[in-house]
C-alpha cells in the first residue's frame, strides 16, 4: 500500500496513505492532536488524580511514530512513567527519517533515542521515562489490571472497524486498574457505545483542532 510523508497544519510531518485516505495523525496537526488527546486529556488529569504515586503505568495501542511517547517523556513529573508502546507494524526507519518531530520539539535525540531502542525490552529513556516496545496486534494481548492509562491511537473505525470493536474494549478494560481510564481523537458513536458494553463509563469531551469531539473512557469499580 502506497505511504507518502505530508505536513500538517501547525508544520508536523505524519504518514498518509492515499488508498485508505488515512493518516497516522491529524491533518489539522500532529503536534497539536497528540497533546491535547493524550497529555491535555490523558496524562494531566491521571497525575492530577494520583498526586500520592510514585509511578505511573501508560499503554499506547499503536505506537506508531512515536510522537505520544515523545510528548510523554517531555512532560515535567517526577513520577516515573513505565510506557508501553504496542505496534503491530513498525514504522520504517526511512518514514522515521522524515519525522520531524524532533527539531520541533527541539530534543532530537530523544526521538532518536525511543526509535534506537529495542523491541521486547524495557529502556530506561530518562530517568523517569522507561520505554517497552511490543511488536503485538491488538486481540493478542492480555488483561493485567496494572495500567493507570491508555492511549488508544489506532487508525479509524472507518477504515480498521476490527479495532474499535467490543472484544478490544474489553481487553483495554481488563488492562486498566479500577480508575483508569482510556483516552483516544475518536468520537464515533458506535465506538462509544462499544466502550460502553465492554464496561467503561465514557465521556466526551472537546477535541483537538479540526474535530469537535472526542472520548474518555473510564473504568469504574463494581
Amino acid at each position: 500500500m502506497k505511504r507518502e510523508i505530508m505536513t500538517t497544519g501547525d508544520g508536523s510531518k505524519t504518514i498518509h496513505m492515499p488508498d485508505l485516505n488515512e493518516q497516522y495523525h491529524s491533518k489539522h496537526g500532529a503536534l497539536q492532536e497528540a497533546l491535547h488527546v493524550f497529555i491535555e486529556m490523558g496524562m494531566k488529569p491521571m497525575l492530577e488524580s494520583h498526586k500520592d504515586s510514585s509511578k505511573l503505568n501508560i499503554s499506547e495501542f499503536g505506537f506508531g511514530t512515536g510522537l505520544n511517547a515523545m510528548h510523554t517523556a517531555q512532560f515535567p513529573t517526577e513520577v516515573q512513567i513505565n510506557y508501553t508502546g504496542i505496534e503491530a507494524f513498525p514504522v520504517t526507519a526511512e518514514e522515521l527519517e522524515a519525522m520531524n518531530y524532533g527539531e520541533l520539539l527541539n530534543d532530537p535525540d530523544l526521538f532518536q533515542q525511543l526509535h534506537n531502542t529495542e523491541w521486547e525490552n524495557w529502556s530506561p529513556i530518562t530517568n523517569d521515562f522507561h520505554l517497552l516496545k511490543h511488536q503485538s496486534k491488538f486481540e493478542y494481548l492480555q488483561g493485567s489490571g496494572d495500567q493507570d492509562l491508555i492511549y488508544f491511537d489506532a487508525f479509524g473505525p472507518r477504515t480498521q472497524p476490527e479495532l474499535w470493536t467490543v472484544d478490544i474494549f474489553k481487553i483495554c478494560y481488563s488492562m486498566l486498574k479500577t480508575g483508569g481510564f482510556l483516552t483516544t481523537y475518536c468520537a464515533q458513536g458506535q465506538a462509544r457505545r462499544n466502550m460502553i458494553a465492554a464496561g467503561f463509563e465514557v465521556e466526551r469531551l472537546p477535541g483537538p483542532p479540526g474535530k469537535r469531539e472526542m472520548l474518555r473512557a473510564v473504568k469504574v469499580g463494581r
